[in-house]
């Protein structure tokens, strides 16, 4: 692994609320974690978060409407937490019947606005999405052929044909996004070194065209960073940057390739909410699999906005009234600020290649 320890370091502070819009989405990976909601849709669709045994969700998801709810809701969190950006996931978010009118309504309050997304409907929607204010949009990238794709699905939707129809889509998706103005980088979840050639497959197709960021799986910790590591070692990678989230657990390193291109493996801190996870069955180096990654705005069906901490422990959550008022924001406040006034302890953790989830 290579030694980052005199590598230029970039802080960029969490400013960032993600919003799950919508649960519905056509596909079902294996490693999904659904933002830590059950999957709301009846039916077999084979789609299930990874954590949904243990996270003690005590609610489904509901599709968040582009009204005046979910300006005031925006806001609220707005005014509770220094935000600049909301980044909308779902589910698929791109199959929300009205992405333009979430994007203009997050616009309007001075917010950039991103989204995650499988690609499978964005040639559709991102024009219009584009131009209510659009920013980027991170695209998870399974493979470079059917085989690949369905490889990752549940048994129900594991079919070539469906596969060869999702990646043609993901293609469109990306030729509408840089048509448009919007940025892309492209997810590439890396379980094992028997996922090494696949990756490597999809960095020669689409790293010419979009920025490719390496994601480490979240239920395989050390096995998918050795791999990552692997792809970083054929590729002759050299870092450059690290880039660490002070407030957050994210933290990326960015790597320049010999012919020029970028290339990003994003990874975990240990990073824990000092009051929240203390006692957290969860807190210790096996178990805690995404640390404290940021807040999380969910719609409750036939109930209200809910706000989260954690994809594994969705029974933290608390209504959004109850939670501008709580201590828990203020706790999410104050550990912002305070790993901020510490960037020589942050500097120091961001010793590892990988990353937390598709987002």
């Amino acid at each position: 692994m290579h030694d980052l320890t005199n590598v230029p370091v970039e802080v960029k502070p969490d400013r960032t609320v993600r919003v799950k819009i919508i649960d519905a989405c056509g596909m079902a990976c294996n490693f999904c974690h659904n933002e830590g909601t059950p999957v709301a849709a009846s039916g077999n669709s084979g789609r299930v978060s990874i954590y949904l045994r243990t996270n003690g969700s005590s609610f489904l998801p509901a599709r968040i409407a582009a009204d005046s709810d979910f300006a005031l809701a925006l806001a609220a969190v707005r005014g509770s937490l220094p935000t600049t950006e909301v980044h909308f996931t779902g589910g698929e978010p791109t199959l929300h019947p009205d992405l333009p009118g979430l994007i203009t309504i997050a616009r309007r309050l001075g917010l950039t606005v991103g989204l995650t997304s499988n690609g499978e409907n964005g040639a559709a929607v991102l024009p219009a999405a584009a131009a209510a204010g659009l920013d980027r949009i991170n695209l998870s990238v399974f493979g470079t052929t059917p085989a690949e794709l369905a490889a990752v699905q549940a048994p129900r939707l594991a079919s070539p044909k469906l596969a060869e129809r999702k990646l043609a889509a993901l293609d469109a998706t990306i030729e509408a996004a840089t048509a448009h103005g919007i940025k892309v980088s492209a997810n590439i979840v890396i379980p094992d070194s028997n996922h090494v050639e696949r990756v490597l497959r999809i960095v020669e197709r689409h790293g010419r065209s979009v920025v490719v960021r390496m994601l480490v799986s979240l239920a395989d910790g050390g096995a998918s960073l050795a791999a990552m590591q692997a792809v970083i070692d054929h590729l002759g990678a050299v870092p450059i940057r690290r880039i660490i989230t002070p407030g957050a657990s994210d933290q990326r390193v960015r790597y320049r390739l010999p012919d020029g291109r970028t290339l990003y493996a994003k990874s975990i801190r240990p990073v824990r909410l000092p009051e929240t996870c203390a006692d957290c069955r969860f807190n210790n180096p096996d178990d805690c699999q995404e640390g404290y990654y940021g807040v999380r705005l969910y719609r409750a069906e036939g109930g209200p906005f809910m706000v989260g901490v954690c994809v594994q422990r969705m029974d933290l959550c608390l209504s959004l009234g109850e939670f501008v008022m709580s201590q828990r924001c203020r706790e999410v406040a104050n550990f912002r600020d305070d790993e901020v006034a510490r960037p020589t302890r942050l500097h120091s953790t961001a010793t590892a290649t990988g990353e937390s989830h598709p987002g």
